[in-house]
């Protein structure tokens, strides 16, 4: 089993499927970044500061596994030269198709968001990557090949989820009638949040073997967790200097954890 090629089957099903991160803009979404009134998002729900960008007209940017038809083709439509770089080839497709739409021009790479050997060194003035990288078992190369194919002076912009939701099993999520208080109210305290695995976490370590067997039938994504030391310290050690930070929350409260605490950040970091 080949974990990269099996993430990259599962987001082309979860693409054709209509997940959240696949539903490619509208043409007046486009219109508006065209005008200038455009916002992406690197977590689930709030908007990237727009100071993080600067002047977008004319800058090379790196849209890294940032496919699905949403970020890619609005910051083109914001004015900047995009290269699209992602694993899946349907999330690579959506964002062909429209660019090709809007009448945009964006180069689409497929590759491992761990190895841009196809990208040159110092191309980029900007690269932009959403919270994907509990895909890969170590994030410390894509932040050392985020500075390689920087210019200095160059920023990453890049989301991540907060390690500590890998902590805990959420298998009974579902079942709402456990989560009400007595009269049938508001949620109660989430008791059934129960603390299991280890972090770093790892589908491939800490799943049985009957559940890990389940998941790849069902052409689930893998993942892994990455400590902070990794994820900010990381950066840091490739070589970037931190300059700004946000954490967000889930779309919803569905997920009982996210009731309680942000589940993803930020970081805005320049390449010194």
């Amino acid at each position: 089993m080949d974990p990269l090629q099996h993430n990259r089957r599962a987001w082309n099903r979860a693409s054709t499927g209509g997940c959240v991160w696949s539903q490619p803009v509208d043409a007046a979404t486009i219109a508006r970044a065209r005008a200038g009134n455009w916002q992406v998002v690197l977590t689930p729900k709030l908007p990237v500061p727009r100071d993080w960008f600067g002047d977008l007209r004319g800058k090379d940017v790196l849209c890294l596994a940032s496919g699905g038809g949403q970020q890619v083709p609005v910051l083109a439509a914001a004015g900047a030269r995009v290269v699209s770089f992602d694993l899946s080839d349907e999330q690579l497709k959506k964002d062909r198709e429209v660019t090709e739409r809007e009448g945009l021009a964006v180069t689409c790479v497929q590759g491992d968001m761990t190895d841009l050997g196809a990208l040159r060194d110092s191309s980029f003035d900007l690269v932009f990557h959403p919270a994907s990288n509990a895909f890969v078992p170590d994030v410390r190369p894509v932040w050392r090949e985020c500075h390689r194919v920087l210019r200095p002076g160059g920023e990453l912009l890049a989301g991540f989820m907060n390690p500590l939701v890998f902590l805990f099993d959420d298998d009974d999520d579902d079942d709402e009638d456990e989560d009400e208080d007595e009269e049938g109210g508001a949620p109660a305290a989430d008791a059934s949040l129960v603390v299991k695995y280890r972090l770093p976490y790892a589908d491939v370590e800490q799943l049985s073997e009957a559940q890990l067997r389940d998941k790849l039938q069902r052409e689930d994504m893998l993942v892994y967790s990455h400590s902070l030391d990794a994820q900010i310290g990381g950066q840091i050690a490739a070589g970037f200097v931190i300059t700004g930070f946000y954490e967000d929350r889930w779309f919803d409260d569905s997920w009982r954890l996210a009731r309680h605490t942000p589940i993803a950040m930020a970081t805005r970091a320049r390449r010194s």
